[in-house]
């Protein structure tokens, strides 16, 4: 793990910062530490350009003009100027960070590509992790070199994130000759390369999305279901055996599963349908479902033999609703 991120003292205003020769077509290194604009100053780009400015790079605009970015700005990055997404892009010698949501990207590469905002040589990057370089198409086409740099973490926009990068994967997808700046960024950044060919950008993110984002919910259900069963506090009843069954899952694989799907025991699960069906039918079919997708792992894995898993198949398919409660 490495150290938390500290600050290092930024180049003064108006001092000159060395050039990335290779952005104007001499054959040399980067400079060490970048020139850097960040669009969009929402929970990630604001943490990340952060964590550069902690690193030693020079952030020198950002855009954003909410409340919410002013309050997030005030405390990850207050020294840095707010600027219209076009100045930015301009300001960002070295680096163009966007950082803006996935369905907005395609747009502001545009916008920018059609001000003449980009130059070539600039690195332009995003931190999307659904998708790849075709988005930066317009960029490159300007003679951009385009980077995809997605952090693996889930993110509240304030300085406790700083602490959270240590260690984090980064899903980084660039061409060839761009890979070691990719890497040195991450690295910088405290964290760990993990190279995403283009056409699996869309599967890498959708397993990140199905684990991280499907938990919070899969973990509010519950608590949800405990407070209608009369639990005060679930988050108590919770806490200790979430976190035993992930520590699990992500040592034993499947090997670590449970309860009473792993063991077919049709009845108990019928129970379960039944009780939720009168008290919670929206959680159903999410129910049903990770139910189904439970009995088969099992069934693959050898925790549960076809035999056994019959009856409860049929529960699940709701054939099987003669099964004794």
């Amino acid at each position: 793990m490495s150290a938390p991120l500290r600050p290092r003292p930024a180049a003064p205003r108006g001092a000159a910062v060395p050039r990335d020769r290779a952005v104007t077509g001499a054959p040399s290194a980067p400079p060490r530490f970048l020139t850097v604009g960040v669009v969009g100053a929402g929970r990630v780009g604001a943490v990340l350009g952060a964590a550069l400015a902690a690193a030693g790079h020079r952030v020198v605009a950002v855009t954003g003009g909410s409340g919410a970015t002013r309050a997030r700005l005030a405390l990850l990055l207050p020294e840095v100027p707010r600027r219209p997404v076009d100045v930015v892009a301009r300001a960002a010698a070295d680096l163009l960070l966007i950082a803006v949501p996935d369905d907005a990207l395609a747009a502001v590469v545009a916008d920018l590509a059609d001000r003449g905002a980009i130059r070539p040589g600039q690195v332009v990057a995003h931190t999307s992790g659904a998708h790849g370089l075709a988005v930066l198409a317009p960029a490159t086409a300007l003679g951009a070199r385009p980077l995809a740099l997605h952090p693996a973490m889930t993110f509240t926009g304030t300085p406790d994130d700083l602490t959270r990068l240590a260690g984090i994967s980064y899903g980084l997808t660039a061409a060839p000759e761009l890979r070691p700046l990719a890497a040195r960024l991450v690295t910088d950044l405290g964290g760990v390369p993990e190279w995403v060919a283009e056409g699996e950008r869309p599967l890498y993110h959708a397993a990140l999305a199905h684990g991280a984002n499907h938990l919070v919910t899969l973990v509010n259900e519950a608590a949800d279901r405990l407070r209608d069963a009369g639990v005060a506090r679930p988050e108590k009843v919770l806490a200790p055996l979430l976190r035993a069954a992930l520590e699990n899952a992500l040592r034993l694989g499947d090997d670590a599963l449970t309860g009473p799907v792993s063991r077919g025991d049709a009845g108990t699960v019928e129970r379960h349908l039944a009780r939720l069906a009168a008290a919670a039918p929206e959680s159903v079919p999410a129910y049903l479902a990770l139910a189904r997708r439970t009995a088969d792992r099992a069934i693959a894995a050898g925790r549960l033999r076809p035999a056994d898993a019959e009856s409860l198949l049929g529960v699940l398919s709701g054939t099987g609703r003669e099964v004794a409660a």
